[in-house]
Parts: C-alpha cells; structure tokens; sequence
C-alpha cells in the first residue's frame, strides 16, 4: 500500500500533472507569456525601423534584407545550440543566461554606429531569444496541469502576436518622439523587468530537478511544492537506468518512460530508435508551419496591394492577421481541453491552407479580405501554438529541451527561408495568387506529417481525462 501512496501522491510531478493549477502556477505562465511577448517586439522592432535604418546608413534592398535575417538567423542558432545546454544545466539557469545575452543586444543595437555593428547585434538578440524560447516553451507545459495544458501554453504561445502588436504602436510612436534607437533601448529595458522576474519568481523545471539531481534538488523540490499548494516531498525515487525501469508521472511524459536513462540526452538521442520517427515529422510540421505563418506576416500587405489593393487597406488586412493570431491561439488551448494536441493541429493546419487559398482569392472584395484575414491568422497562429504544445509533449522530460529547441531551430529555417523564397518566386513570374496557393501546399506538407505522427506512443496523441 505504501508503494502505491508514493506512486500517487509523492512524486510531485504528478501531483502538479493532476491537481487543480494554483495562481503561482498561472504566474509561472503569465511570465513565460511575458518573454514571448518580448519576441514579438523584436521581431516587428527591426521591421518598424528598416525606414529610418535605411535612410541613416544608406542601405540598398539586400543589405536591409541581411538585417531583417540577422535576428531570425541567431533564433535559429540559439534554439539549435541551447536547448541541449538547457537540458544540462537548468531551463531556469538557461532563460537566466539567455535573457542577460538578449538585453545586450538590444542595448547595444542602439548604439549602432553602422549597418554591420547593427547586424551583429541583431544576432546577438536572436541568440538570446532562441534561448528564451526552448527554456520557457518548457516550463509553461511542465507547470501546467494535464487537462489545462493545452489552454496554457496557447496562452504563452499568444504572447508574440500581443507583443508584436502592441511593440509595433509602442515603435511607431517612440520612433517620432525619439529616434529609432529608442525602440531599442524600450526593448533593452522591458527585457531588464523581465530578467527581475524570472530571478526572484520563476522556478527550476521539476522534471530537471528529478532527473539531474543537482545539488540541494530536494530542497528546491519542496519549495517548489509550498508554493504550488502541495505538501512536501520526503525522498527523491532512485534514478533510472538506461533499461527505463518505472515510468515517471511527470508532465507531459512523452514517450512510454518520463525519466530515461543516459541513452535519452544529448542531441543524438532525438534520433535513437524510440524517437527517430517523432523527430523527423515534428521537424517537417516546424518548418512547414513557419515557413506559413512568416510568409503570411511579411509579404501579404504588399502582395495584397500587388493585386489592387491600396496601401492602406494591405495594412488593414495585415491588423487583421495580427488579431485572428491571439484568437486562434487562445482557441487551440480551448480545444485540447477535450481532443489531442496531435488531432487538433492536424485540423488547424488543414484550415490554415483552405483560408490562404481563398485569402488571396477574395481580393476583390475588400470586407471578405479583412475577414479572411482574420480566419487566416487565427488558423496558422493556432498552428504555431500547437506546435508548442506538442513537441514537450513528444519527448521525455531528461531531453525535452533539446527537442523543443532543436524543432524551434528548425522551424527558424522555414522562417527565414520564406521571405527569400517569396522574392525569388516573384522575381520570376509568379503571381501573388500562385505564390499563395504554393504556400498553402507548404502547410499541407505539415498535415501529412501530422497524419504519420498520429500511432506514435506520445502523449499529444492522448486526450485529456474529462
């Protein structure tokens, strides 16, 4: 019987698996939604800049182009480069280091005396968000329950549409009052608050602490459970070897065994025999979803001016996109609540390439662009959370970092690849109709792999208990 008590109530990665979420929990999630939000700033800092830079610095269209990527390019590597550091030495230590990274960048764009300095530091910025995001996107599935996961992370993952839009009206007004340097010292400053609050409020991944066992882990256990509402925890289980042994209650588990053995760290185990598979068609729906969502964020207000709409009502449309982003993703989060993550990505992703087709197919009614508009950015952005919630659901807790962050790199790619495709694309005749509909072919490439994905033992194929 005692046995049976401690698989229940001891572990405390069950506990916060299957208990009500408390307010520190909620906080853990306002404050990983925070930092995201710091990502959408970024990203819509340089687009908001690119006149004034330009004209400062005299730069021709490919140099700009370099600037615009320089950000995207350092996410990528700081996703690719961190998340297996986040899974040695802490996701809370790694969000530390990262932020601190990204401050300095930020601050130090300011100081930009030229469009080279700019671009380092540009991925310099991206390298400390990379390291945000494969530290946060973590935390905010671990420490949310098992049937409220889904609501939780869509909220931190609709942070980078809140931040994006209201960073941009913060820019645009910054920029006539101050100076284009100015959005950047905001940036600096707003990413200082964020570093005081993860210091003093956010605390280590549970799942670290049981798998890593750093010194005082048991203590920082059980502070850990004071203010999540549990009762202490009295010993640690004895750990696991490479066999697998007991499976491990904790959030989102993944695969059959929550806490692997030494075969499960490290970047070569994203493709050892039990998730060779699960990588490959996460890292296929990463790049194919971004490759969508950026395509859609960065060309649609020319594209639509291209064909014959105003420059103005190009904007309008691109507010749109903006507000369906926060909708959709807060609406992935209601869904999971009673389907799987897998199953419900898999029909955002079918929407997302229906409304791009017929988005660009109703240019010629302006109200049914700005509706669709808003469909099209409900759905992708819903896709972007999904994604979000489902690859910490993909892999055990010892190398869940790695896996979110080597799949956020990955999807980096497709980011920075679609702009440049586009260009290319249009360069050679296509029109913004083909380039759409090619793109909504790109999205449904991510709906095959979800469809592959689905007899996989993982817990985003499983719907919550109700």
């Amino acid at each position: 019987m005692a046995s049976v008590q401690d698989h229940d109530t001891g572990d405390l990665r069950h506990r916060i698996e299957h208990a009500p979420m408390g307010a520190y929990q909620w906080l853990i999630i306002g404050i990983c939604t925070f930092l995201n939000a710091l990502d959408g700033y970024d990203v819509l800092a340089m687009a908001f800049t690119a006149t004034p830079v330009t004209e400062e610095f005299g730069l021709s269209g490919s140099e700009l182009g370099f600037l615009l990527s320089a950000g995207l390019l350092g996410m990528a590597v700081g996703s690719l480069t961190l998340g297996p550091v986040a899974d040695r030495i802490g996701r809370r230590n790694m969000t530390i280091l990262a932020i601190v990274v990204n401050a300095a960048g930020l601050f130090l764009s300011a100081t930009s005396a030229n469009a080279a300095e700019l671009g380092v530091w540009r991925i310099v910025t991206g390298l400390g968000i990379g390291g945000i995001l494969v530290g946060t996107n973590v935390l905010s599935s671990e420490y949310a329950s098992r049937a409220r996961r889904g609501l939780a992370v869509s909220i931190y993952a609709a942070g980078y549409g809140v931040g994006a839009s209201l960073g941009g009206t913060a820019a645009v007004w910054m920029m006539s009052e101050y100076g284009w340097r100015s959005v950047y010292t905001l940036g600096g400053a707003l990413t200082v608050v964020a570093l005081i609050l993860v210091v003093f409020l956010l605390p280590e991944s549970a799942a670290y602490l049981y798998n890593r066992r750093p010194a005082g882990a048991l203590e920082k256990i059980n502070r850990i459970a004071r203010k999540v509402g549990q009762a202490p925890v009295s010993a640690l289980p004895a750990p696991l070897g490479p066999d697998g042994g007991t499976r491990a209650a904790g959030p989102a588990s993944g695969t059959a065994s929550g806490t692997a053995g030494e075969d499960d760290r490290g970047i070569g185990a994203l493709f050892n025999r039990n998730h060779r598979k699960v990588t490959v068609l996460v890292w296929v729906s990463f790049f194919a979803v971004m490759f969508g969502f950026y395509f859609v964020n960065s060309w649609t207000p020319r594209l639509l001016n291209e064909s014959g709409l105003t420059q103005n009502q190009g904007v309008v449309a691109g507010i749109m996109l903006t507000l369906g982003g926060t909708i959709g993703s807060l609406l992935f989060g209601f869904l999971t609540a009673r389907w799987s993550t897998r199953s419900t990505l898999f029909w955002f992703t079918i929407g997302s390439a229906v409304a791009i087709v017929l988005f660009i197919s109703s240019t010629a009614i302006v109200w049914a662009v700005f509706a669709l508009g808003i469909v099209v950015g409900m759905l992708i952005n819903g896709c972007i959370a999904g994604l979000y919630v489902l690859t910490p659901q993909a892999y055990p807790a010892s190398m869940r970092s790695t896996g979110a962050g080597w799949a956020i790199g990955v999807g980096r790619a497709g980011a920075i690849l679609a702009p440049l495709a586009t260009g290319g694309l249009l360069d050679v005749g296509w029109t913004p109709q083909s380039v759409y509909t090619g793109v909504a072919g790109v999205v449904l490439i991510a709906s095959v792999a979800l469809w592959m994905l689905r007899r996989s033992d993982i817990e985003a194929n499983r719907a919550p208990r109700r």
